[in-house]
């Protein structure tokens, strides 16, 4: 019997910077690059525009005194850095070896691509209960920035799930927008700093329900609610609803470094630890930009910012070898 050989070929290309992901961050370092003639290849990843798409409105990003859709900025962003000769690229990069200069980059498809400068624009996803009314009212009423969506909830009640120092922050910042806030804590404590804790206690418009879990969410046209229970699995559970307008989840983010660890430096948390005033990393030739390397900020002006930063540095560097 005659076997059939298949021989699967893959491509080898080699590229002076290579960006992986594609929010702020990565488009605006992709134009700074094409504009140095750097010739940058971008990888989108798999959620093309980043976190910043999960909005609906951006209304505090320069330049838009009406605000813009997320979705038709982060494609402003896509169209410039192309005009200025980025290849963007639908896919997402699967395998890296930092270990040495040209990196050994592989894309899902296997194809290798020798890079000899990276800037890392991976992000960091916003934690979730995994409620899948969060899926159901995203952008509807469901939000885990409030810096980004509460102006949309002034003068309205809303919500804010967790118990921590960003959390607290959060609460702060709705409480001075919004009519009423309620923190959704599931411990019968604030896990936030002793100053925090006092500034919420002490707000007016903040209501801390303590030991609350929340069950879901319900509304027709967007969020009108949360389905919550007190005390859950205990003998005195008690379910309740309470009536609010948004939702804001604030347990934390989780940067997307997977595919670096054990290669660059980061932090408790898993961010990109860069050096001081630089988006350099621990390892020479490659950058991180955005909220990938931002724990405080996490604003899409901010990781526009460090992009622009990056491609600077980048240049540089290659000019220097």
């Amino acid at each position: 019997m005659q076997k059939t050989l298949f021989i699967i070929i893959r491509s080898m290309e080699k590229v002076k910077t290579l960006i992986i992901g594609s929010g702020p961050a990565g488009y605006t370092a992709a134009i700074y690059a094409g504009r140095a003639n750097l010739r940058p290849v971008l990888y989108s990843g798999m959620q093309p525009g980043g976190q910043l798409t999960t909005t609906t409105i951006v209304e505090n990003f320069p330049g838009f005194h009406d605000g813009i859709d997320a979705n038709q900025l982060m494609m402003e962003m896509r169209q410039q850095a192309e005009a200025y000769g980025a290849d963007v690229r639908d896919g997402s990069i699967v395998k890296t070896d930092l270990s040495k200069r040209p990196f050994h980059i592989e894309d899902e498809r296997g194809n290798v691509i020798e890079a000899d400068t990276l800037i890392i624009a991976t992000g960091a996803s916003a934690k979730y209960l995994g409620l899948p009314d969060e899926e159901k009212y995203r952008g509807q009423g469901v939000s885990a920035c409030a810096t980004c969506d509460g102006f949309f909830y002034r003068k309205r009640v809303v919500a804010v799930v967790g118990g921590g120092d960003t959390a607290c922050e959060e609460a702060m910042y709705l409480s001075g927008l919004a009519k009423k806030v309620y923190m959704i804590v599931r411990k019968p404590y604030l896990r936030a700093a002793e100053i925090m804790r006092k500034r919420v206690t002490e707000k007016d418009n903040i209501e801390i329900l303590y030991n609350t879990n929340t069950l879901g969410l319900y509304g027709e046209n967007g969020v009108e609610g949360a389905h919550l229970v007190r005390f859950k699995g205990e003998e005195n559970e008690e379910k309740y609803d309470v009536a609010i307008d948004g939702f804001f989840l604030a347990i934390g983010h989780t940067p997307n470094t997977e595919l670096f660890k054990g290669q660059l430096d980061l932090d408790d948390h898993g961010f990109i630890l860069t050096k001081p005033k630089s988006t350099a990393t621990s390892v020479e030739g490659v950058y991180a930009a955005g909220d990938v390397a931002d724990p405080t900020y996490r604003q899409g002006v901010v990781a526009a910012a460090t992009g622009a930063m990056a491609a600077i540095e980048v240049d540089r560097f290659l000019q220097k070898q």
